[in-house]
């Protein structure tokens, strides 16, 4: 990757800036795209595509948006247009990651909400135990996207916290 990705990276966290600038101007929030799927897997840039006010999607997994989008009658070309962050050429989210949404989406589903284990997970779904353990270490690996920096000052920020 080399250069790729912090460039990659950098383009994410402009677009943030913008974005936040124009709302700002227009007194407005920032809408973020991110689902649960990607979400989960961390498939994100910190302080970049991660960065807004409000993710209304984020409970949704991206198979569930896009059959929320036929749902709603958009065209096919919206409704399953590849998924990508369009921070290189050709790039597609689905080449980078371990399996297809079809598929990733079961897996996180098991995971995380039937809270089965990563065998269990596996073995229903008739696939390698090691996809769904790359699935786990890709959520492992990126939990510091999903969390507030680390900071020596107390939790509470709000007067009417605990």
């Amino acid at each position: 990757t080399g250069e790729r990705l912090p460039k990659a990276n950098l383009t994410a966290r402009c677009r943030m800036v913008c974005l936040y600038y124009f709302a700002n101007l227009l007194n407005r929030l920032v809408v973020g795209t991110s689902d649960r799927s990607e979400l989960l897997i961390g498939y994100f840039t910190k302080y970049g595509d991660g960065g807004a006010d409000i993710l209304p999607l984020a409970h949704l997994y991206k198979t569930q948006v896009r059959q929320m989008a036929e749902q709603l009658g958009l065209p096919q070309s919206i409704a399953n247009k590849p998924s990508s962050p369009a921070l290189w050429p050709g790039q597609k989210a689905e080449d980078e990651i371990p399996v297809g949404y079809e598929v990733l989406d079961l897996i996180l589903y098991g995971l995380f909400d039937a809270k089965l284990p990563s065998e269990e997970v596996a073995a229903q779904l008739g696939i390698s135990p090691s996809v769904v353990e790359e699935v786990v270490r890709r959520n492992k690996g990126t939990a510091h996207k999903r969390s507030h920096p680390l900071s020596m000052a107390p939790t509470a920020t709000f007067l009417d916290q605990p």
